[in-house]
């Protein structure tokens, strides 16, 4: 460890800065959470300055720094159909399910996204908190949301391994107790504040990567000498290294995620107006392009700079390690700004899943109690899910890609009906939300058992199923709007 500090003084010096800064927060976010609405959505009063910077710093995660940029190496340019989309349905996701989430969200007081369902699907009556589809959409949150963790801790794992030179045990410890420290503490408000810190390290670093890679492999111009190598025309190949419509499958089911996804959707009940919803859509878009434009590439870059690559999630931390692609100065850098990458994803899935899990799976069936007790139980459930997590990290299974688009495909089936209908059309009941969310998981399911997403990816067959099943019943059904969902309409 004492070498290690010696040869990466400055990166101990900036991880010191760094979580001394995230405390900071933590402190200043303990106390604007005296409340539900404090501590899970920062009171409402957020700009979009901000919360633009949140939304894409919180979506880049070690996902983008080491697993996408990796996957380049086995998909070669085809890969980039992952990032364009993913910069597209940022756009959208703020155009057209922002503003409207946020007056519906501020017109019910939605905390989370079960209470969102639930304010415009279910009746009003006393029991209506633990009506099924409210209970049905937090499972799937706190499941999804332990997948995606499980990722991201390991990520965090091997960056801490790669960079500290400390086992991955130890570094998935480390990872656990800094998160759960300061998301634990200071709720939405520190999450944002520490975000807006982490995303533009991570826009310096995504430029940094691309710069020093490029340079290693040869400058841009090198690529033309992996088209002189038959070994590598893959990967110039759309059908390359994976069938299009497989890849065409999975970049889809990464993308429909930022237009359903809780922790990205929870942003948009925090703004304080429409103005800041169309100020933060630039940012977030805009700051997503750039980090994933530079980082996508890496993977194809590899090809020119390393040789017997088993493993694409290590391609990242082998090349940020070696003195040869990276001074040691911009290595310790991107040593604190890939931490921030997995910080800025971890903090926020952990505050949706335990606000959601205390909200919407706890509270329902808990004696009414202070807001102080409901946001110390919140805080609770932040610590168990980052525990839960942490442990599975230890033997996690597939890799940090599959996972997590393992989790938007389910995230996009179960909620992409029931949120786009929802704002935009009248029709719809619990009835056909819960359908809709039961026959697209099965169909996603049985299509991955049967091994047929080798020809079509998963989330194509199960979101059509899901959409089909949501039409048909809000169709046929007699009760077409009730009274909160005219008090929603309003608010549009």
């Amino acid at each position: 460890m004492m070498e290690w500090l010696t040869n990466h003084w400055l990166a101990a010096v900036l991880l010191l800065l760094y979580t001394g800064v995230l405390l900071y927060n933590a402190y200043l976010g303990n106390a604007a959470s005296r409340g539900l609405s404090g501590y899970m959505v920062g009171n409402r009063a957020m700009g979009g300055v901000v919360v633009g910077i949140s939304f894409f710093a919180t979506f880049a995660s070690t996902n983008s720094y080491i697993g996408h940029a990796g996957k380049g190496y086995a998909y070669g340019f085809a890969w980039l159909t992952m990032a364009v989309l993913l910069v597209i349905f940022s756009w959208v996701s703020w155009r057209w399910v922002g503003p409207p989430m946020r007056r519906f969200a501020s017109a019910w007081d939605a905390l989370t996204i079960p209470d969102f369902l639930g304010s415009r699907f279910v009746p009003p009556r006393p029991s209506a908190e633990r009506h099924p589809l409210r209970l049905a959409a937090a499972v799937v949150i706190a499941f999804s949301s332990l997948l995606y963790l499980l990722a991201i801790f390991k990520g965090a794992g091997h960056l801490f391994q790669f960079f500290l030179n400390v086992d991955y045990e130890l570094a998935v410890g480390i990872t656990l107790v800094i998160v759960m420290l300061y998301t634990s503490i200071g709720g939405f408000v520190s999450v944002v504040r520490t975000d807006v810190i982490q995303g533009l390290l991570m826009l310096i670093g995504s430029v940094m990567i691309f710069y020093f890679v490029t340079r290693a492999a040869g400058g841009i111009s090198a690529v033309g000498e992996l088209r002189l190598n038959p070994e590598k025309d893959f990967l110039f190949d759309l059908n390359g290294g994976l069938p299009f419509a497989v890849l065409l499958g999975v970049s889809l089911s990464g993308s429909l995620k930022l237009l359903v996804d809780p922790r990205q959707i929870s942003r948009f009940f925090a703004l304080k107006d429409d103005a800041a919803a169309r100020q933060g859509i630039w940012v977030a878009a805009g700051g997503l392009a750039i980090i994933l434009f530079c980082l996508f590439p890496v993977g194809i870059y590899a090809h020119l700079i390393l040789t017997d690559v088993s493993d694409t999630d290590l391609i990242v931390p082998t090349l940020v390690s070696d003195p040869t692609v990276f001074p040691f100065w911009a290595a310790d850098f991107l040593i604190v700004a890939i931490v921030a990458a997995a910080m800025s994803s971890m903090d926020s899935v952990l505050l949706v899943a335990a606000s959601t899990l205390y909200k919407n799976l706890i509270a329902p069936f808990r004696a009414t109690s202070s807001a102080a007790h409901q946001v110390k139980w919140t805080r609770f459930a932040v610590l168990g899910f980052a525990m839960t997590a942490a442990a599975m990290a230890l033997n996690p299974p597939g890799d940090i890609v599959e996972i997590t688009i393992f989790s938007g495909s389910l995230y996009a089936v179960c909620f992409f009906p029931a949120v786009l209908f929802g704002l935009y059309w009248e029709r719809g009941t619990a009835r056909s939300v819960l359908w809709s969310m039961l026959l697209g998981t099965i169909v996603l399911l049985l299509w991955i058992l049967l091994g047929l997403k080798q020809t079509l990816h998963e989330v194509f067959p199960a979101l059509l199923v899901a959409i089909i099943t949501y039409y048909w019943l809000a169709s046929s059904d007699d009760t077409v709007i009730h009274a909160q969902n005219r008090r929603g309409s309003e608010a549009r």
